[in-house]
């Protein structure tokens, strides 16, 4: 589990096939001494990643072909720049959303338009993923929680302020970038238990309740 808040901005330092998946080797620094050890999460531009070994420069994990598939890890090149969140401690302030590292798609970055030091953003909204995005309700971009500013048929868009402009890869991407989305959870279930599809209650599904 995540906020989508991020901690931190690494670097890869390598994607190489491995078994069918792809081996990721991520260079980072840590705000706090307390470096991720094996067997922690840690969402890489939104996708949940299990560290497979920690060294004093960052981490490696492990890409299966499911994440493969459905993000954009392992055609990252040397050097580019990710964001990095570790997972959420008991405790810890629920500062953005609760965003769970499961990329659902990828989207298309439309267009920038300058507000000063800020910007709003349209990108493209896939059909399968309409009903689960609503005005003023979150979404995760690359991993950084934002909210939807305007919502359109086949498009959203997000204001972003300076501090996320400064703290994340996305104020370095251009019109024409892909990035992972992550649709609100509760929204899904929403949207599931809307189109009829029967089955367990959404808070059952979510808790593993349902028996007497």
């Amino acid at each position: 589990m995540f906020t989508g808040l991020i901690e931190t901005v690494g670097a890869v330092e390598a994607a190489t096939p491995a078994g069918g998946g792809a081996l990721l080797r991520v260079a980072a620094v840590w705000p706090d001494p307390h470096l991720p050890q094996p067997g922690d999460s840690v969402a890489v531009d939104g996708a949940c990643l299990t560290v497979i070994e920690p060294t004093a420069r960052g981490f490696s994990a492990e890409l299966s072909p499911e994440t493969r598939g459905r993000t954009l890890l392992d055609r990252l090149r040397p050097g580019e720049a990710v964001n990095l969140e570790r997972a959420l401690r008991l405790g810890d302030r629920l500062g953005g959303h609760i965003v769970q590292g499961h990329v659902d798609g990828v989207v298309r970055l439309l267009a920038i338009r300058p507000e000063g030091g800020f910007q709003r953003w349209r990108l493209s909204l896939p059909p399968e993923h309409a009903a689960e995005v609503a005005a003023k309700g979150s979404v995760a971009l690359a991993g950084v929680s934002l909210t939807v500013a305007e919502l359109g048929r086949d498009w959203f868009e997000v204001a972003l302020i300076p501090a996320t402009l400064r703290s994340t890869t996305l104020g370095g991407l251009r019109a024409g970038a892909s990035l992972h989305l992550e649709t609100d959870v509760l929204a899904k279930y929403v949207a599931r238990r809307l189109a009829g599809t029967g089955g367990p209650s959404a808070l059952e599904e979510m808790f593993g309740g349902g028996g007497a």
